[in-house]
């Protein structure tokens, strides 16, 4: 049977929309690896896509000239013959006949998936498509939609190209990881139903990437998925990190060195701590770097409140990649995420990805605690010092004069505030007020599994309460 198309609802409203429009349309779709950009599109455009060839990695020019020959003269049912041109430039000649051999009211649509692949080396591809669009194309009834996993690639040739196809792009659709809901939805689709807890600690080790959620099985908990998943030998994703930056990105071994670097700091880095620490020239190379990854959904930047601008943190969001420097799964043996699942190490991460999703999901926060229609910017803010250095890891400060302070604590049970905590957040909040000489409303704000247990301790010390279902 089938898998069933879920979420993606923006996305297909703007797919949609280009079908609606009065003009030619070029778009370009990026995201990271295995976040479902083909199936994307061919769900949009169902049997309505009437021309869709893919790039062969590593092929030479001519095999892929000789395999576009082949589809174009299967499409037409032997019409055109197999004609096998030469060059780009011819093979787009033959594609405008077939195309304007169609007979439809409707636009006609052109998909090129893995574009960096066909844009093998001196194989003039590049050169031959801006032809093809600004020579006819952009005249014609047409959408054509063109996709690649390499991310620097279509950033540096698609979206910011400054040759041919500069500002020729009509559109452009970065495939998101799936949010929570979305995961659900997706779960429940494979006719796996788990309650909100376990999804969440799937969400925190696979991220909301449909490649890896499909690899979850019902009648197994969230712990033994992960271990089955990410800790056996055979498991399908055993290369996967190996493969995940070197498909994405050119002089991938820099890339991976920056998000490694990023892993060790909860808060993140600012740009010359990165520097430091990678030894990558500060210049515009980094700047690419670090603009790409953002583009891939791996890392994103936070400026801390009451910060300038050069203390702006980069932070790695990608929940796989977190994952992999923490644990280093496939170096372990099946069952080693079961053992440990009772660590002090297990601990501080999940404290750290329960943290992180938060982030991720500060729309749903918004709407639980009734701010959905006020504006408001997300921060952190850390205060350094010898004697009372302090950090806080989310808060949402609002327009309408009130400051959410965030504290999301990823537990088995209710959460219980013990004495010492409770001391710790009443402290923080009022040096947070001195520090910052704020006269918003602070508000306390807390984020947690299965809801605060109110006790002595918890007596004027949370104003504000949100469960994870409320993130879903």
């Amino acid at each position: 049977m089938e898998q069933a198309f879920v979420g993606r609802k923006h996305e297909l409203e703007i797919f949609d929309n280009l079908l609606q429009s009065s003009q030619a349309e070029l778009v370009a779709v990026i995201g990271r690896r295995r976040v479902g950009k083909t199936y994307l599109v061919k769900n949009a455009y169902k049997n309505q896509i009437d021309f869709h060839f893919t790039g062969i990695k590593d092929a030479h020019k001519d095999s892929m000239l000789t395999e576009f020959a082949l589809k174009l003269a299967e499409l037409s049912k032997g019409k055109m013959g197999l004609q096998v041109p030469p060059t780009w430039l011819d093979a787009f000649r033959l594609l405008r006949i077939y195309i304007n051999s169609l007979k439809t009211k409707r636009k006609k649509i052109i998909f090129l998936d893995e574009l960096p692949w066909l844009d093998s080396h001196k194989s003039g591809f590049l050169q031959a498509f801006e032809y093809f669009w600004n020579d006819w194309a952009v005249d014609q009834n047409v959408v054509i939609v063109v996709c690649g996993s390499s991310t620097a690639w279509m950033m540096q040739n698609i979206l910011n190209n400054k040759a041919g196809l500069h500002n020729r792009i009509t559109n452009y659709i970065n495939v998101k990881p799936f949010t929570l809901a979305e995961t659900k939805l997706l779960l429940t689709s494979m006719r796996i139903k788990m309650p909100n807890y376990e999804i969440i600690q799937l969400y925190m080790a696979l991220g909301g990437i449909p490649y890896y959620l499909k690899e979850v099985k019902a009648g197994a908990s969230a712990i033994q998925n992960i271990d089955k998943i990410l800790f056996n030998a055979k498991s399908t994703l055993k290369h996967e990190f190996q493969n995940l930056y070197r498909a994405l990105f050119d002089n991938y071994q820099k890339y991976e060195t920056i998000v490694k670097a990023l892993s060790t700091k909860r808060k993140g880095l600012t740009r010359q701590e990165l520097v430091q620490i990678t030894k990558i020239t500060n210049g515009g190379g980094l700047t690419r770097m670090l603009s790409e990854l953002e583009e891939s959904s791996f890392i994103k930047t936070y400026l801390p409140f009451a910060k300038s601008k050069k203390e702006t943190l980069y932070r790695l969001i990608d929940e796989y990649s977190v994952f992999y420097f923490q644990f280093q799964p496939h170096k372990n043996n099946a069952g080693s995420f079961i053992k440990l699942s009772n660590s002090s190490s297990y601990k501080a991460w999940a404290g750290f990805a329960f943290e992180s999703l938060c982030f991720k999901h500060i729309h749903k926060i918004k709407d639980a605690l009734g701010i959905s229609g006020v504006y408001t910017t997300e921060n952190s803010f850390y205060h350094k010092s010898n004697t009372n250095g302090f950090q806080i890891d989310l808060l949402i400060d609002r327009n309408d004069n009130a400051i959410n302070i965030c504290e999301a604590k990823f537990y088995g049970t209710e959460y219980e505030l013990s004495k010492k905590e409770a001391t710790t957040i009443r402290t923080r909040v009022e040096l947070f007020k001195q520090i910052t000489n704020t006269q918003k409303y602070v508000i306390p704000t807390l984020i947690t599994t299965y809801g605060f247990k109110h006790n002595q301790n918890s007596i004027g010390i949370i104003d504000k309460v949100i469960t994870m279902d409320s993130l879903f």
